[in-house]
């Protein structure tokens, strides 16, 4: 099965042009904006994987998080066909973004979850 967080990180990167990955850089406040791709859970089957992600978006203004927030999410619920050797069938939000803590204040952070149901490509 695809790997979720390979698939979508590398396409949130191209969709919005901001770092993306599995795990918060090192000097997080240095790379703003910083988008974070986690498989939280799920389930597989045969041939087709439903991952439940947890999409985070870090930023140096509540501004500037809200907006790409706003941006990715559509751009995730649009997402359909060959994505990274992996094929998306469906997306759907589970919990929209909202904003969340952060152990730096200086940074605003909005998360989201998502299943996304895709097979290997």
């Amino acid at each position: 099965m695809a790997d979720i967080e390979a698939v979508l990180a590398p396409w949130a990167e191209t969709v919005t042009g901001c770092f993306s990955a599995a795990e918060t850089p090192d000097r997080m406040e240095e790379t703003l904006p910083v988008i974070r791709v986690q498989r939280l859970g799920g389930y597989d089957e045969r041939f087709t994987g439903h991952p439940r992600v947890a999409v985070d978006v870090f930023a140096a203004t509540a501004d500037e998080a809200r907006a790409l927030a706003g941006q990715l999410s559509t751009a995730l619920l649009f997402l359909r066909g060959p994505v990274n050797g992996a094929v998306v069938r469906d997306v759907r939000c589970d919990s929209g973004f909202s904003r969340l803590p952060w152990v730096n204040e200086a940074i605003h952070r909005r998360g989201a979850t998502f299943t996304v149901s895709l097979r290997a490509a």
